[in-house]
């Protein structure tokens, strides 16, 4: 078991940077400066701890739990809360209430560190209600994202492990949970990572369902009749999916609509987030160009229909047709 710890261990290292670099390059339009601050200091600290865990364990008798190590298990969840908050409820801004959320890292300075394990856990588990009833608030919108909401429920399973191993602590040894922390540590990383090669477009995706879960209606005034006529022109006869850099905010201008129209607009008619019905009209294309072209490259077409890499193309076409797309062409062309 240690050495599974070990090589998770050194897969969260790789995953935290990977991720941490990943995070700075990204712009998502949904996500403050303060949220994305928040999971810098989420996957650094998750990182932290795993590189404090492979010493423990190549050095059983270092000395457990430092003050680091300990600032760090409490700092743990209200970075996750900071960075999630503004995409599932909305909220925005930053008020003196959220200077609260720090006095968990006060507290592990105060009490003594036979309570600080199982107390940094149980500060956890209130989190982790949070986490359940802000999702629960999303149910509305489930049908939008099957697959990612399962990796998310695998996410939240492990995060329960974690809270039950905070409990149980005092009843084991510390190298046996300094062992069981960084293997679910590790098999977290590796859910998030995935969501992340998978999913590329979830945050913005997540958002979107939370502007449609508690958002009053902002299309009280349109046509929604001339509208969707409109749209399905810009999809259809313009191809305005092709344009690689095509935005949430450029389509509505288009459409003569703000952002938060057209979000709900999609979200109301198609029951897809606006990422993933510009996929699905990519991937549409992408289906016929394939048979009427038979002796066109995969990547030429990728291109052809907005996709930017051959990579993006392969991930989007299996998740919407269930295979890649030369065998989808082979079944047609036998």
């Amino acid at each position: 078991m240690q050495l599974l710890a070990q090589l998770l261990i050194g897969f969260s290292l790789f995953s935290a940077i990977l991720l941490i670099f990943a995070h700075a390059v990204q712009h998502h339009e949904q996500q403050q400066f303060s949220s994305k601050l928040a999971g810098f200091f989420l996957i650094a600290s998750l990182g932290l701890i795993q590189g404090l865990n492979l010493q423990l364990l190549l050095d059983p008798g270092s000395s457990f739990f430092s003050p680091l190590y300990i600032a760090l298990l409490f700092c743990i969840a209200p970075s996750f809360y900071f960075y999630s908050r503004r995409l599932l409820t909305l909220e925005v801004g930053f008020n003196t209430g959220h200077c609260l959320h720090a006095l968990p890292i006060v507290i592990s300075l105060l009490f003594p560190l036979k309570w600080l394990i199982p107390l940094a856990f149980l500060i956890g588990s209130g989190y982790l209600l949070w986490l359940a009833r802000a999702v629960y608030g999303l149910r509305g919108q489930r049908q939008r994202f099957k697959l990612e909401l399962f990796a998310l429920a695998v996410l939240f399973l492990i995060a329960i492990g974690v809270i039950l191993l905070g409990f149980v602590w005092p009843l084991i040894n510390d190298l046996n949970f300094i062992t069981a922390y960084s293997i679910l540590i590790g098999l977290a990383f590796f859910v998030v990572l995935f969501m992340f090669l998978h999913f590329p477009g979830f945050a913005g995706e997540v958002a979107e369902a939370a502007q449609a879960s508690y958002a009053a209606s902002t299309l009280n005034k349109v046509d929604r009749k001339q509208v969707l006529e409109r749209l399905e022109q810009l999809m259809e006869q313009d191809q305005l999916y092709t344009m690689e850099n095509l935005s949430l905010n450029l389509l509505a201008e288009q459409l003569q609509l703000n952002s938060h129209q057209l979000s709900e607009l999609i979200n109301s008619e198609f029951k897809l987030g606006f990422s993933k019905y510009i996929r699905r009209q990519r991937i549409d294309a992408a289906k016929k160009l394939l048979i009427a072209e038979p002796e066109a490259s995969v990547l030429s077409i990728a291109l052809s229909v907005g996709f930017s890499t051959q990579s993006n193309f392969y991930t989007a076409f299996r998740e919407m047709v269930g295979m890649p797309p030369g065998q989808y062409r082979k079944q047609f062309l036998q």
